[in-house]
């Protein structure tokens, strides 16, 4: 056996965590009432430790919280004794041995990344470039649920500043506009993402935009609106509406990514680390850019540990013009220290090395290797 370096991992120690959303957060796919996600820690012999999550969203990606542990049981003695400076062998690695569970790599990627950048003292952003490190704005999510529900939520949202709110919508089209048009009618200089997760026939989307722009509403992006392989579709929607179109759940890898764009089925790609990890969701927005599409930036009911990975690639990169990392916004608690923060809509970058941040480990959280 080589001797271990400093740098080598020592430990990986990750355990579930629920945070309950404070209200219910309902797609036209599904609904969740509480985020049942997992943290990760990584830990060097260096001292230095670096934190992940893997928050899986079954109506999304497939994957769920025990099949999320059960490949962090898997996957995590073979990282033991490996150096953190070999991070993208590593990421290949564990594609080779968990190709179906991103949401699970990506927990133990950003982990090895955060600890990585402590290891250098740099921000993680840094590791990205640093070119956009600035202040951003995101928009907030508002559910599938009654007008009066809908009107409520987005008052509030309002007065703290957001003047962007996707739509969860998909499920009941003339529902749909209604909220839409409330919403409109009530709030002053507002703009809309509709978000279908893939709940719209072509023919419904079609009618859903119709119907905002009856009313005179700004329909800034369709996300998603059909299914994630009827890429014809969002070719016709784009064509048909002139609303730019998000693919969101028809890119999940690289190759995904290479379709729509060959198809010109879309005029933004969603980055989301849970569907792909992360070195490949940096490969996605790289080809993206090439091909000359925009980028946004998404991600399931995550904490600030994930969405601060997601923060990092927009002030790393250059291109990412549509922000949708607000779901620490929608958690009824927020368990981590340090980090990025919000200021209202505003995303402040943090200047710490790695991630910036930490959260507590309870006793009873499963450890691979050196237990300290």
């Amino acid at each position: 056996m080589t001797p271990m370096q400093n740098d080598d991992i020592e430990a990986v120690t990750f355990w579930p965590i629920d945070i309950p959303t404070t209200d219910p957060f309902v797609v036209a796919t599904g609904t969740r009432d509480v985020a049942e996600n997992v943290f990760v820690r990584v830990t060097l012999r260096n001292g230095h430790c670096g934190y992940g999550e893997a928050a899986p969203f079954p109506e999304v990606g497939g994957e769920d919280r025990a099949s999320c542990l059960q490949a962090l049981r898997h996957l995590t003695p073979s990282l033991i004794g490996r150096t953190v400076r070999d991070y993208r062998e590593s990421s290949r690695h564990l594609a080779q041995q968990a190709p179906s569970q991103p949401a699970a790599r990506c927990g133990i990627e950003t982990a090895l990344l955060d600890a990585y950048c402590r290891t250098m003292a740099i921000p993680l952003w840094r590791l990205w470039g640093g070119a956009d490190v600035r202040s951003r704005i995101t928009d907030i999510t508002i559910p599938i649920t009654t007008q009066d529900k809908t009107l409520s939520l987005a008052r509030s949202w309002y007065q703290r500043g957001f003047r962007l709110f996707k739509m969860k919508v998909g499920k009941d089209v003339d529902a749909d506009i209604r909220r839409l048009e409330a919403l409109h009618r009530a709030l002053p200089g507002i703009s809309f993402i509709g978000d279908g997760n893939q709940g719209f026939s072509r023919a419904e989307c079609l009618a859903f935009a119709d119907g905002v722009r009856r009313f005179g509403g700004t329909l800034v992006l369709l996300e998603q609106p059909v299914v994630r392989d009827d890429l014809d579709s969002l070719v016709a929607i784009r064509r048909e509406t002139g609303i730019p179109v998000a693919a969101d759940e028809s890119v999940r890898s690289l190759e995904d990514a290479r379709k729509v764009i060959t198809q010109g089925a879309a005029d933004y790609i969603n980055i989301k680390i849970m569907k792909t990890g992360v070195l490949e969701a940096v490969e996605i927005a790289s080809c993206t850019l090439q091909a000359g599409l925009k980028l946004m930036v998404g991600g399931m009911l995550e904490s600030r540990i994930a969405m601060g990975c997601s923060f990092g690639l927009v002030l790393g990169m250059k291109g990412f013009e549509v922000l949708d990392l607000d779901t620490p916004l929608l958690l009824a608690s927020d368990p981590v220290q340090g980090g990025y923060c919000y200021d209202g809509p505003a995303l402040q970058p943090w200047h710490e090395s790695g991630l910036g941040c930490a959260v507590s480990i309870p006793a009873d959280a499963h450890t691979t290797g050196i237990k300290g």
